[in-house]
């Protein structure tokens, strides 16, 4: 059901709005060392505001709001929902972690988390190319600061540089991109554009080359090759917390652009834009896998581990539109979804482990410091097991369905050149398992080299373990989500 309301679409945005510029105020009188009441405001703004997109996803509706500018449908709520989740875990993780680096003297981890949340937020819901547009900007300059945050560490402050310069190419890409579809279709509205499109009126060629430039913007906020450069140096050189901070919920709002963009406003060039995901999928898992091979620090492996995931979950985005048939569209894109949500839950275990092994004045970020880490401490090794046999898609773990269900969209179009490319995504997570085998290698059989135990406080310890768990009962029991990100699907295609 589609209906034309006002302000009740965006209320989710306006509590994350209201309650990030109260929190950054409340925090200039905050005096402790961890910023306790800065801390906490923030997980009851972030959970209340969770709740209320739940509770919109499960009503079901598709609303338009503002003119048309934003839509709050199953879909977009369910995404923001996972993406509010995401962030909440990282700030539980992150906190030890930046306390002991002196990166708590003000509020603004929290705040600017607030803001690049508000950022996906807009990204997420936005029905104007331009809205969507600015809702990544907000991500990104907060993204910026964010990695940036550290301000006595080199590595830090070239990651940022880093970071801006190639954002800045890329935003300039999807900017003209959208400036070519505008100039083409004479809308912004995603609706506007999709029936300009289908209308066949439009030169082809015209439409194909603001594709080219929107798709390259596309790729380097999902961070695959050949767009991939930043990802490893930002990774490594951001304080750990933050590189959560960008590696786990901005990749919701990414895959979101890219179905609001590509799949509702440009379905009808899909054999265009899925020849170009093809080629970046096929790039991506062959370069992030070999190139994750050769790495000792377990960061920047984690960083190709991620430009290899992201071409699998290319992969679902690619068998959509089959001979001009939609007929296997929702099977795909939500094989696609379901991967990216539960890539997101298990990096987050991920990398909470390895903050807990960080102490003051040691990073823990080379695969050697994971020696012996079961005589240590089992429960985080076991999580850290747990993680990575997911990541590399071993049953009976979740992240071993996620790949299931793309392979199976991608076996199920009868496409020879998609059942090729299923057989290469198998061969190349082959490969993939080696790295992420060699750690649990290290962690179960190697001599610890130091004796001291790992302790962390009782929120990190619950969190971790609960998200340790997930991990493996989203395994054992996919059913409810895979059937959540299918009817999500649905409903977006018959909004």
């Amino acid at each position: 059901m589609t209906q034309p309301l006002g302000w009740i679409a965006v209320y989710p945005e306006i509590v994350l709005l209201v309650m990030g510029c109260a929190i950054t105020l409340i925090d200039l009188g905050v005096k402790s060392r961890m910023r306790d009441l800065t801390y906490v405001l923030s997980l009851l703004t972030l959970g209340g505001v969770a709740a209320l997109c739940a509770w919109n996803a499960s009503e079901g509706q598709t609303l338009y709001a503002l003119g048309n500018l934003v839509v709050s449908d199953p879909l977009g709520n369910w995404l923001k929902c996972f993406a509010t989740l995401a962030v909440m875990v990282t700030l539980v993780y992150s906190r030890p972690y930046a306390a002991d680096r002196d990166m708590l003297r003000g509020g603004e981890l929290f705040s600017l988390s607030l803001f690049a949340l508000l950022g996906m937020y807009i990204m997420i819901s936005g029905n104007n190319f331009l809205l969507i547009y600015l809702g990544l900007e907000l991500l990104t300059l907060s993204s910026y600061a964010l990695v940036a945050l550290r301000r006595d560490h080199a590595n830090a402050t070239e990651a940022a540089m880093k970071y801006f310069v190639l954002g800045a190419l890329a935003s300039g890409f999807l900017l003209y991109g959208m400036s070519m579809m505008y100039g083409a279709t004479g809308s912004l509205e995603v609706g506007e554009v999709f029936r300009a499109i289908n209308s066949g009126v439009i030169n082809h060629q015209v439409l194909v080359f603001g594709l080219v430039f929107i798709v390259a913007g596309l790729a380097f906020k999902l961070g695959v090759v050949p767009f991939h450069m930043w990802i490893p140096d930002v990774y490594q050189g951001a304080p750990t917390a933050v590189t959560l901070m960008i590696g786990g919920a901005p990749k919701l709002a990414a895959f979101a652009i890219v179905l609001r963009l590509l799949v509702e406003g440009m379905l009808p060039l899909a054999i265009d834009w899925q020849q170009m995901l093809l080629l970046l999928a096929v790039g991506s898992l062959a370069v992030g896998n070999f190139a994750a091979i050769m790495q000792t620090n377990i960061k920047r492996m984690l960083a190709f581990s991620t430009i290899s995931q992201m071409g699998f979950v290319l992969l679902g985005l690619v068998s959509g539109v089959v001979n001009g048939s939609v007929l296997s569209a929702a099977n795909a894109y939500s094989s696609s979804m379901f991967y990216v949500i539960t890539y997101v839950l298990t990096t987050l275990a991920t990398f909470g482990v390895i903050m807990l092994l960080a102490r003051e004045g040691f990073e823990s970020e080379e695969i050697s410091d994971f020696a012996g880490l079961n005589q240590r401490s089992p429960l985080y090794a076991g999580v850290m097991a747990v993680c990575l046999f997911s990541l590399a898609g071993i049953p009976p773990l979740v992240g071993f369905y996620a790949k299931l269900s793309v392979l199976q969209a991608l076996v199920t179009s009868g496409q020879t050149l998609y059942i090729g490319l299923a057989i290469f995504a198998v061969l190349m997570s082959l490969v993939g398992a080696f790295y992420y085998l060699r750690v649990v290698k290290v962690m179960y059989f190697d001599e610890p080299i130091t004796a001291t135990t790992v302790t962390a406080p009782l929120d990190v310890r619950v969190v971790l373990t609960i998200n340790g768990a997930l991990v493996l009962l989203l395994g054992l029991m996919p059913g409810g989500l895979m059937a959540l990100c299918a009817r999500s699907i649905v409903l977006m295609f018959s909004a």
